[in-house]
């Protein structure tokens, strides 16, 4: 009876722990999914709230590091130079905790590869480094 107890015991935790474990993976989606998001719409609001306190942002023209209202104030006048159409993922994965994305942002006045980099920082990710490439 002490076996079958066990075996029981044991299955809950197996259970249990796959469960933490999906809903982990699902949690360290979320971030990147918003960033696909926002820039799909080309909201600068939306995207620098995900923003790390520093951001190092690199245009075509520019490459800086900015506090985070400095970097939003930067990609606010970048999509209101080149209006987003869409943006569309090419790669995004994970390496040594940190996550990426690679993509190609649409606009009005050509096709940027962007590249967005997103570090966990204490208790949440948040974006560290996004770089826009006119292709």
């Amino acid at each position: 009876m002490e076996g079958i107890l066990k075996v029981m015991v044991m299955k809950k935790l197996i259970i249990i722990l796959t469960g933490f474990m999906m809903l982990s993976s699902f949690s360290n989606g979320q971030l990147i999914d918003e960033v696909i998001t926002s820039l799909k719409s080309g909201k600068a609001d939306q995207l620098s709230s995900l923003f790390d306190n520093t951001i190092e942002i690199a245009l075509p023209e520019s490459n800086n590091s900015y506090s985070k209202n400095q970097a939003t104030a930067v990609i606010k006048d970048f999509f209101i130079l080149h209006q987003v159409k869409n943006f569309e993922v090419l790669h995004k994965g994970e390496n040594g905790g940190s996550q990426f994305c690679i993509g190609m942002l649409y606009t009005k006045n050509g096709t940027f590869r962007t590249t967005i980099y997103i570090k966990q920082k204490a208790d949440k990710k948040v974006v560290q480094e996004i770089r826009f490439e006119l292709n």
